[in-house]
């Protein structure tokens, strides 16, 4: 696809992404997509709804409302087309997710292109290995990805939960004591993005969804884990003290909506500071051709004041799905910690020299 071409494609896929989410959530986008005469919902050959092909949520979009915005939930038509442009342009560095936390849009402009970094940021040209055919920009016109609490921040933890995280804060003061405290992502075992729920990695944002007549299958590119596959033929949730990193999950229709629940999670997974008590219910709707309303909810009573809500638009992508081979950290671990040491001797024997004089 030649320069031209992409960026008339990206002006007509921006214009549908400016398009609000609709404020009753995925019930009103099923609605309008029904009430559409050029688009019918496919189907599976059991009658299903067709949720099948790969599908993008890449998005510049943050999951908290920046501070700045205040209790404005969505932008205008005029702002969101100004930050679609802006957003999209050519040398735009995908990375940079942050983005919208400025609020000054000349700061903004400068911020986005890599080559304005401080000269300590080392990467590779990220606006060339990682910029996609339609370019990242804005996927609706939400400001947040959190749709409640309406504030779009995350509401606040227990008094139980904040002590809990103190004292993990504490402890990771010492992360490189030895391999039990390292992160999990470093060692290759779990991504915070990856779900459930899922939420719009940095890159290799696509996922493959497939399905049978009592499974649905979620294939995340940019994943640690294997593909999570889901039953559909009402079998209950394994035995409470089964614990992994991705939960236990369950999927079930209501109507047209896919709805799956996932639970008994792992209490080392942490998920934003969640407890093993959390509970993730995830519901997919197809509203158009191009295009899956996705909505989740996380309830975790011992964690935070309030269940959280966000959505995150599933757009239709071409494939094909790349192996995301994540095992550097985890075959490195010896390293880190022997390179920990000898700046810890180093220390104490510059300590000792200087306590010697």
């Amino acid at each position: 696809m030649n320069h031209a071409s992409r960026t008339a494609l990206a002006t007509v896929v921006a214009i549908a992404f400016l398009a609000p989410a609709p404020a009753a959530g995925q019930s009103a986008a099923a609605g309008e997509a029904a009430g559409s005469e050029e688009w019918t919902l496919p189907r599976t050959p059991d009658g299903r709804p067709d949720l099948q092909g790969y599908w993008t949520t890449q998005t510049f979009t943050p999951i908290e409302r920046p501070e700045h915005l205040g209790e404005q939930e969505f932008f205008s038509e005029e702002e969101a087309a100004a930050l679609q442009e802006q957003l999209t342009a050519e040398g735009v560095d995908p990375l940079r997710r942050d983005a919208l936390d400025i609020a000054d849009a000349g700061a903004r402009e400068e911020a986005l292109y890599q080559e304005n970094r401080d000269s300590s940021y080392v990467h590779y040209d990220n606006q060339v290995w990682l910029r996609t055919p339609v370019p990242k920009g804005l996927s609706s016109r939400r400001t947040s990805l959190l749709t409640y609490p309406r504030n779009g921040r995350f509401p606040p933890y227990t008094p139980q939960a904040a002590e809990r995280i103190e004292a993990e804060r504490v402890m990771n003061a010492t992360v490189f004591d030895g391999y039990e405290t390292r992160p999990l992502s470093e060692r290759c075992v779990v991504w915070r993005h990856e779900g459930p729920p899922m939420l719009p990695p940095s890159y290799n944002d696509i996922h493959q969804i497939m399905q049978t007549p009592d499974h649905v299958v979620i294939f995340t590119e940019m994943s640690t884990t294997i593909p999570r596959i889901i039953p559909l033929d009402g079998r209950p949730h394994i035995d409470d003290r089964i614990r992994q990193f991705p939960g236990d999950s369950r999927a079930r229709w209501e109507g047209d909506t896919l709805v799956i629940e996932t639970r008994n999670y792992a209490e080392r997974r942490r998920y934003r500071g969640a407890s093993a008590h959390m509970r993730v219910v995830e519901r997919f709707t197809r509203v158009a051709e191009d295009r899956i309303h996705y909505e989740f909810t996380v309830d975790d009573p011992t964690t935070w004041t309030s269940r959280w809500s966000a959505e995150v638009p599933l757009v239709k992508t071409e494939g094909p799905l790349y192996e995301y081979g994540c095992h550097e950290g985890n075959h490195d671990i010896r390293h880190i910690l022997e390179i920990n040491r000898n700046l810890e001797r180093q220390a104490a024997e510059a300590t000792a020299a200087q306590d010697s004089k």
